[in-house]
C-alpha cells in the first residue's frame, strides 16, 4: 500500500470526506474504463485522436477528469476503440 493510499483509507473514516468520495465513484469510473478500453485498444490519445476527429488535448483532459465528455463525445470515443458504449441505470 503507498503512501497515498494509508491517506485516503484514513480519510474515508469521516463520513463528510467518505460521502463526497462516493459521490465522485462514478465520474471516476467513466475516466477508468475510457483509460482501459483506449489501452485496451492499443491506441495512443494521438491515435484514438486521429481516429475520431477530437483533439488529443481533449481526450486528456477527459482522462484527467479535467472535462465532462457529452454523451455525443462518448460514442465517437467509444467507435474510435472499436466499442459500443453501454449507459445503464442500476438501483441502489
Amino acid at each position: 500500500m503507498t503512501d497515498f493510499d494509508e491517506y485516503v483509507a484514513e480519510k474515508l473514516k469521516d463520513p463528510e470526506f467518505k460521502a463526497e468520495y462516493d459521490a465522485l465513484e462514478p465520474e471516476y469510473a467513466i475516466i477508468q474504463a475510457m483509460i482501459d478500453a483506449r489501452k485496451e485498444s492499443g491506441l495512443t490519445q494521438k491515435e484514438l485522436a486521429e481516429k475520431t476527429g477530437i483533439n488529443q488535448a481533449d481526450i486528456s483532459k477527459l482522462e484527467r477528469g479535467n472535462a465532462n465528455p457529452s454523451l455525443r463525445t462518448l460514442k465517437r470515443l467509444a467507435a474510435g476503440m472499436g466499442c459500443t458504449l453501454k449507459v445503464e441505470f442500476a438501483r441502489m
